[in-house]
C-alpha cells in the first residue's frame, strides 16, 4: 500500500484490487423529506484488514456502516451510489442496497457481521451464551448436522479467549464481565465466517484493559479469519492500535483517507488535526479543551457534537472570579467552613460496602479539599459509582464515615440537612437521560432551588441565568428543551444544575464516557475553569486514565473495591506501586 494521504477525493489505490471484498461507490444517503446527509462517499475494504471511520456524533459514519449491511435507520432512505460485495468463492459482485427485504436478511449475519456498541443490550438477557451463538447458526444453517453446530460453538469461543465447555455455553449474559460480554458478541460475529465485519465503537465504555484484550481479539480474529472489517469510531487513538488505513467523516463527507501512520503522523485536514489535538494523552504534552474541538466550517443545520465547544454568541460571558457568577462558586456554607477550620472539606473515612457475601466497597478513605480534583479510576464493577453514590447520599448501605467539613452525614441525602445536601452536588453519566425531555433547561434547573426554598421566583431565575452563564452556554438556553441540544449542551446544562445551588463538591459520575473527544475535550476544559473561578472542589469519576493529567491533583486508583494506589497524579503515574496501576498505564493507547 502506498503511504500517501488521500485527501477529500477518493479511487481506492490504498487497496489492491484483488484483495477487496466490499466497494462503496458515491454514496448517498438522504432523509425522507430529502435532505442529504451522505454526500457521495467512497471507500473500500479489503480482506484481513480494517479501515478505521472516525468522526464525531452527526458525521454520518454509522450511516454509511450500516448502509454497507442494506440498512437505513428510521426517517432515512437510499438515494444513490452503490455498495457492493464480493462473498468468499464468488467473483460477481452483490448490490446490497438494491437487495430485496429477505435477501439482504439472509445477508446480514452470515456474509456480512456487525458488533454493536454496549454489549450488554445486544445480548438477550433471557438467553444463555451459547445459545445465543447457537440462534445465529441455526437461522443460517450452518453445517450438514446438529453436531456442527455444537462444535462450532465451542469452536468460536475458544477462538475470541474464552472457555468452550458447556458450563461456560450455559451462563447468562448478567454473569459476565463488559469485556467478556463484548467477546461473545464478537464469537456470534465470527461465527458463519463472514466476509465483512461492522463494528460500530465496540470499545466505548471499556476500561483500558478491557479494550486492549477486545481490540487484540478483533484484529487476531480478522487477520485469522481473512475479513475485511470498518471499525466505526470517534477516538483516533483506538484508530492507531486496530486500523490498518483510516477515513476521516465531517458532515456526510469523506475529507480525509490513507493509511493510519500516514494520516496521524501527517493530517492534511483541519478537521482530522483537531480531532487529533482533542485526544487526551497520558504524559500532559498537550492541554486539551482550549479551542481544540472548533468546528473549522460550522453550520447552522448540522447535527454534531462539535457545535456545543465553545462560548455560546448570547452568553453574556460571566467568566470573571470576581464577577456575579458567584452562584456557582463554593460560597455557601462558608461559615460553616470557618467554625471547622481544620478539618478537610471532605473526608471518606473507612467506606466499606456489602451484598451478600460479595465485597464492593472495602475500607475506603479519601480526602478532597477546596480547589482540588481528584481522579477516581476503575474499571467497571471496581466499585467507582458506588463510592460516589454513598459520598452524594444516594446509596446508603454503607459502613464507615463520610464528613463535610469535620460534620459527619448522615448516610440518606434524605436525612441530611439542606445545606448538607446542596454542599454535594452529583452529575450523571448520561446527558441524554438525565434532563427531563419535558421541561425546558430553565425548568429544570429552577427545581434544586425550588426544593431547597431559596429566593423568589425572580432571584431564583437569575440565579439559573447566571449558572448557565458559568457554564458557557448563555441565558437563551432557559427556554431550549433538551431535544433540541448536543451532547455536549446537554452535559453542560446538567452541570449548570449541580451548579444552581452553589455547592462546594461536584460528583462527576463518568460524565465524559458518551461524549466525543472534541466534545469531552470542551467538558474537561469546562470543569478546569469551573475549579479556577469559583474553588470549586471535584470528585472526576472514570475509567479513562488518560485524562488524569488534563484534570486531576490526585489520582486514586480503585480494584475490586479497595483503592490500591493513591496520590498526586503525577507521582502515582510515574512511580505506581501497584501491578494493576502498572498493567492500566501500559494499557492506554498511545497516541
Amino acid at each position: 500500500m502506498t503511504t500517501e494521504t488521500t485527501t477529500v477525493h477518493h479511487d481506492d489505490a490504498n487497496v489492491p484490487n484483488e484483495k477487496i471484498v466490499l466497494r462503496v461507490s458515491d454514496l448517498k444517503i438522504a432523509t425522507t423529506s430529502g435532505n442529504e446527509i451522505l454526500h457521495g462517499v467512497n471507500f473500500a475494504l479489503s480482506r484481513g484488514e480494517i479501515l478505521g471511520l472516525v468522526g464525531e456524533s452527526g458525521s454520518g459514519k454509522t450511516t454509511a456502516g450500516l448502509a454497507c449491511m442494506g440498512h437505513f435507520r428510521e426517517g432515512l432512505k437510499f438515494a444513490s451510489g452503490s455498495v457492493s460485495l464480493w462473498p468468499r468463492g464468488d467473483d460477481t459482485a452483490v448490490e446490497v442496497v438494491e437487495l430485496d427485504e429477505v435477501a439482504v436478511r439472509s445477508l446480514r449475519g452470515s456474509r456480512i457481521a456487525y458488533i454493536p456498541q454496549d454489549p450488554a443490550l445486544s445480548l438477550n438477557p433471557a438467553m444463555r451464551v451459547g445459545e445465543q451463538i447457537r440462534e445465529v447458526l441455526d437461522i443460517h444453517q450452518f453445517g450438514a448436522s446438529d453436531a456442527e453446530r455444537t462444535e462450532r460453538v465451542a469452536a468460536v469461543l475458544v477462538d475470541v479467549g474464552l472457555p468452550g465447555d458447556k458450563a461456560y455455553q450455559k451462563r447468562w449474559p448478567h454473569q459476565l464481565s463488559g469485556g467478556q460480554q463484548q467477546r461473545i458478541g464478537i464469537a456470534m460475529a465470527f461465527a458463519m465466517y463472514p466476509d465483512v465485519l461492522i463494528l460500530d465503537e465496540p470499545t466505548t465504555g471499556l476500561d483500558v484493559s478491557t479494550q486492549a484484550v477486545v481490540l487484540e481479539t478483533i484484529r487476531q480474529m480478522t487477520v485469522a479469519n481473512n475479513v475485511a472489517g470498518l471499525y466505526i469510531t470517534h477516538d483516533l487513538a483506538v484508530i492507531k492500535d486496530i486500523s490498518d488505513r483510516v477515513a476521516v467523516m465531517l458532515r456526510g463527507d469523506l475529507v480525509e483517507e490513507g493509511p493510519v501512520a500516514s494520516v496521524l503522523e501527517k493530517p492534511q485536514h483541519e478537521y482530522t488535526k483537531m480531532l487529533m489535538a482533542a485526544v487526551p494523552d497520558l504524559d500532559g504534552r498537550k492541554t486539551i479543551g482550549e479551542g481544540a474541538a472548533e468546528d473549522p466550517e460550522p453550520e447552522p443545520a448540522a447535527t454534531h457534537i462539535l457545535m456545543s465547544t465553545g462560548q455560546s454568541a448570547d452568553s453574556s460571558g460571566s467568566s470573571n472570579s470576581g464577577g456575579s457568577g458567584g452562584s456557582a462558586a463554593s460560597a455557601k456554607g462558608s461559615a460553616t467552613a470557618a467554625g471547622a477550620i481544620d478539618a478537610p472539606l471532605l473526608q471518606v473515612t473507612d467506606v466499606a460496602l456489602a451484598y451478600g457475601k460479595a465485597q464492593i466497597l472495602d475500607g475506603i478513605n479519601m480526602v478532597l479539599e477546596p480547589g482540588d480534583c481528584t481522579l477516581l479510576l476503575g474499571e467497571s464493577g471496581s466499585g467507582k459509582t458506588t463510592l460516589s453514590r454513598c459520598i452524594a447520599g444516594l446509596n446508603d448501605d454503607y459502613s464507615g464515615a463520610v464528613r463535610l467539613r469535620g460534620t459527619e452525614l448522615a448516610k440518606s441525602t434524605r436525612k441530611r440537612t439542606n445545606e448538607q445536601r446542596v454542599g454535594i452536588q452529583y452529575v450523571f453519566q448520561s446527558p441524554f437521560s438525565s434532563l427531563n425531555p419535558r421541561r425546558s433547561i430553565g425548568q429544570s434547573l429552577t427545581v434544586p432551588l425550588e426544593m431547597s426554598g431559596e429566593g423568589t421566583a425572580a432571584s431564583r431565575k437569575a440565579q439559573v441565568e447566571e449558572a448557565l452563564d458559568a457554564v458557557r452556554l448563555g441565558r437563551s438556553f432557559y427556554h431550549r428543551r433538551p431535544g433540541d441540544l448536543s451532547g455536549g449542551e446537554r452535559q453542560r446544562a446538567a452541570i449548570a444544575r449541580a451548579l444552581v445551588n452553589q455547592p462546594s463538591v461536584l460528583v462527576c459520575d463518568e460524565i465524559t464516557s458518551a461524549l466525543d473527544v472534541s466534545v469531552q475535550a470542551s467538558i474537561v476544559g469546562l470543569l478546569r475553569t469551573l475549579r479556577e473561578e469559583h474553588h470549586l472542589a471535584m470528585l472526576f469519576v472514570t475509567h479513562n486514565i488518560a485524562l488524569s493529567r488534563h484534570i486531576a491533583d490526585n489520582l486514586a486508583v480503585l480494584n475490586k473495591g479497595v483503592i490500591v494506589d493513591y496520590g498526586p497524579t503525577a507521582s502515582v503515574l510515574e512511580n505506581p506501586t501497584h501491578e494493576y496501576t502498572r498493567t492500566l498505564i501500559a494499557d492506554v493507547p498511545k497516541f
